[in-house]
């Protein structure tokens, strides 16, 4: 059906979640809202994540989406329960990837590198629960860094310094997988490899959400199987940093108010 995948995050960091769809979905529209103003959503109460969270979905619905990916940790985990109860189509979550960080470690400690509003939620402690019965789980608000990212500073050394006081207390403690529980945070992955010892396991679960669009539109057989995908982002704020990290053919980046 040549209607676009919808996908919105509480800025650039989905983008990561975007590249996976868009590898394995090749022939799929895609539109991209990215709520920059407003980020991070993980330091906001529940009431304004869920208040985002449903205008960034009426955005999406009213220009034509079959699906809706929730590209952001703290959006999944504080609204996504709500948006499913409230719109006719489908919804993917995002949560962190403890289900395989605990299948990959091998002394049974993980750590969880994510937002405030995503560490405190009821889904990621259900998850938790359900996948890491018998692991210790050591969490990590990463205070600071998606508005560095937003700024276009990932790689810079105002990201080390705080990347290097979030992760030593774990490494301290045993850890040896860390989950990065905020889309935002695989545009780290170049600083934490230097950070972290060599072959160091870190997981995020861009790839696991496409595969589960893929099926999701596949059951309901809304797949687009052939033709040129175009790729349309929006952004409520400067889209120069958008920009740069998603540039390729058929993409076009879009400022506007919302």
């Amino acid at each position: 059906m040549h209607r676009p995948i919808g996908i919105f995050d509480s800025g650039l960091g989905g983008s990561s979640v975007w590249r996976e769809i868009a590898s394995l979905l090749p022939h799929e529209d895609t539109l991209y809202l990215a709520d920059s103003a407003n980020a991070p959503y993980g330091e906001r109460p529940p009431e304004d994540i869920l208040r985002l969270s449903i205008k960034n979905t009426e955005f999406l619905v009213e220009r034509g989406c079959k699906i809706i990916v929730v590209a952001c940790n703290t959006a999944t985990t504080n609204a996504i329960a709500h948006l499913r109860a409230n719109y006719p189509l489908p919804f993917i979550g995002i949560e962190p990837a403890i289900k395989p960080a605990a299948l990959e470690t091998r002394n049974k400690k993980v750590g969880v590198l994510a937002t405030k509003g995503t560490l405190a939620s009821s889904l990621f402690h259900s998850t938790s629960k359900l996948y890491a019965a018998g692991i210790t789980i050591l969490e990590q608000e990463g205070t600071g860094l998606v508005e560095l990212i937003e700024a276009g500073k990932a790689q810079g050394r105002e990201v080390r310094v705080l990347l290097e006081g979030y992760l030593q207390p774990m490494l301290d403690r045993g850890m040896d997988c860390l989950v990065l529980g905020c889309t935002h945070y695989p545009y780290l992955l170049p600083v934490l490899r230097e950070l972290l010892p060599p072959g160091f396991k870190i997981m995020d679960s861009g790839e696991a959400v496409a595969r589960q669009t893929k099926a999701v539109l596949q059951g309901m057989d809304l797949l687009r199987p052939e033709g040129r995908a175009f790729h349309s982002f929006y952004i409520n704020r400067d889209p120069r940093v958008l920009q740069g990290l998603v540039n390729g053919p058929g993409v076009e980046v879009s400022q506007l108010d919302f």
